[in-house]
């Protein structure tokens, strides 16, 4: 995050705003957009006050002209980066080559394309899809590949004015601190957007440099994926019965989702017409986001008319899914993503156990923004959990670090954020596999005459009643990037001895690596002496500060009422400031 006296003055925004215009490097109709803002300061400095910047993983940002902006000038300037650190590792990684994929989103095509011909003319062996694919399909890909590195165009579960741009590395994961501040100093030596190198599509692949795939990687991602079933014998037993609604939310989750599902045997899987196809405006939907409960309107509808037990949701690039169960009252509730990680951890550690393939040295993976529900049914099962930063990236490098070493078994990851992953055939989060894991744990309770929601408050009674929500203030542009960067000073500098009603016992700054365990990051995590907790966090991909918490109560009443008042408290506070 740019500090605010690295901000550029007025008059250099202008002159970069006026560059753009004249200089010959940049096409009419990025032209023609810029003009139409000339009489605009405030859009013009929005988009030129800084550069997009390439955060731990790569770039996000609205579609348009500009420095702040995603765009082939933009894209084009990330990849060359890229290339300049992947030239460094000689020639035969040159050869191994980039895979990249894309989404559904405005522009994803053409990014891809830009990206490919930029590694083209540094002599980078590219592989591109013909079509869109699901991201976690590009992690299992870059290792079948061989490939030194793999792109994927994305915003996730960004509204569709935004793209974005994720690098991975060799190990299938997205790049570690360390390889992203290389390419990030490779970048920032480009001054010159004329002086990025591009072959031509038709050159690139009379060279060999740029290679279509076809369908094979697919069926090799779909064979991993069904590896980590584990009660195929409950799906042939209820298939007959058991009804599933899915949406794809017009993303890339379509031919997956439902290829896996048809193969391993659930046979009334019902698709939400509005929502099949890929649709870049995402046309039916405010926000493509399973965390968003507006996103199942119609699903919820089709799931009430096919008396559906299951309800799954997928995001565009098919990395995240959400559930949607009914509870006791015969109404469709969506489960958050604590709450279906929890499910996912006590199913597949009991069915691990049961059948005597539970390893000693087992261990399950979480961020330090989700439950601690997850993490006390597993040590339960006598099994150890490890805490990461937020990002799967970083559940991605203990997987790597588990393999390495060989002193640990890989298995789930997980974060709040609706992102699992078992197996370790990838090292991002897989909404694939998670959407056939939990028709299978769904089914497993069907047979037993219970649904998840029942199985929920199982765990509820067994466990404590674990709540957790998260609010987002929305800050944006220069003055509200220098003002999150403020509120998270003044927070680190005084920090409250007591939140809401409870007493703060801990706190843990991660800028200043108190828990050296883990990379530093600008993160505050207030640990409260009633089983609660408060993280302070600004957003790595949109111009937001987020407050998440968590509770722990006797009832699901008082849990509510105490989170409730956590969050109210931290949002005062905050708007104070």
């Amino acid at each position: 995050m740019s500090k605010a006296n690295d901000l550029p003055t007025s008059e250099n925004i202008r002159k970069t705003y006026e560059l753009w215009l004249e200089s010959p490097c940049f096409d009419e109709a990025t032209k023609s957009e810029l003009y139409s803002i000339k009489d605009d300061w405030p859009e013009i400095e929005d988009r030129f006050f800084k550069e997009l910047q390439f955060g731990t993983a790569g770039l996000r940002g609205v579609i348009g002209a500009g420095t702040n902006r995603m765009n082939v000038y933009t894209v084009r300037k990330a990849t060359q980066g890229l290339a300049d650190c992947i030239s460094c590792e000689g020639e035969a990684a040159k050869a191994r080559g980039v895979v990249i994929t894309y989404d559904s989103r405005r522009m994803s095509r053409e990014f891809s394309e830009a990206a490919a011909l930029v590694l083209a003319a540094n002599g980078i062996k590219t592989y591109l899809f013909k079509d869109l694919r699901a991201t976690p399909e590009l992690s299992f890909a870059i290792r079948y590949l061989n490939c030194m590195a793999g792109i994927v165009v994305t915003a996730s579960h960004n509204p569709k004015e935004y793209n974005g741009y994720k690098v991975y590395w060799e190990d299938g994961a997205q790049i570690a601190t360390e390889r992203a501040e290389s390419i990030i100093a490779s970048i920032a030596k480009i001054n010159d957007f004329a002086a990025i190198p591009v072959l031509s599509k038709e050159e690139a692949l009379t060279k060999g440099l740029l290679v279509y795939l076809d369908e094979q990687v697919d069926d090799q991602y779909i064979t991993a994926v069904k590896k980590q079933s584990i009660r195929s014998d409950i799906i042939n037993k209820v298939a007959g019965d058991f009804k599933v609604v899915y949406t794809p939310l017009h993303g890339t989750g379509n031919r997956p989702v439902r290829r896996v599902l048809k193969e391993i045997g659930f046979k009334n899987v019902y698709v939400v017409p509005e929502q099949e196809l890929p649709d870049s405006e995402f046309s039916t939907v405010r926000y493509p986001n399973p965390e968003d409960k507006k996103a199942f309107q119609l699903s919820i509808e089709l799931a009430k008319g096919k008396e559906a037990q299951l309800v799954l949701a997928t995001d565009p690039d098919c990395d995240r899914v959400g559930a949607v169960v009914k509870n006791d009252s015969g109404e469709y509730v969506v489960l958050t993503g604590n709450q279906t990680g929890a499910l996912l951890v006590d199913y597949i550690l009991k069915q691990r156990k049961e059948a005597e393939h539970l390893p000693d040295n087992g261990a399950i993976i979480k961020t330090i923004v989700t439950s601690e529900m997850g993490a006390d049914i597993a040590k339960g099962y006598g099994v150890e959990v490890m805490n990461t930063l937020t990002g799967f990236k970083y559940i991605g490098e203990k997987i790597k670090q588990f393999e390495a070493a060989g002193d640990k078994t890989f298995l789930f990851g997980y974060e709040e954020s609706y992102g699992y992953l078992a197996g370790t055939y990838a090292r991002d989060k897989d909404a694939v596999v998670t959407s056939m894991l939990i028709c299978e744990m769904a089914a497993y309770y069907y047979d037993q005459g219970m649904n998840l929601y029942q199985a929920l408050m199982a765990l509820y009674d067994k466990y404590g009643y674990y709540l957790e929500d998260l609010k987002s203030i929305t800050l944006a542009g220069k003055e509200g990037l220098e003002k999150i960067g403020w509120i998270m000073e003044c927070f680190r500098g005084n920090p409250p001895a007591v939140i809401g009603d409870s007493k703060v016992i801990v706190v843990e700054d991660y800028a200043r690596q108190q828990n050296r365990t883990l990379p530093k990051a600008n993160v505050l995590k207030f640990i409260l002496e009633d089983d609660g907790w408060v993280c302070l966090r600004p957003s790595g991909t949109e111009p937001k500060l987020k407050i998440y918490a968590g509770v722990k109560g006797n009832t699901l009443q008082e849990s509510r009422e105490r989170l409730a008042q956590t969050i109210a408290w931290m949002v005062h506070q905050i708007k104070e400031n």
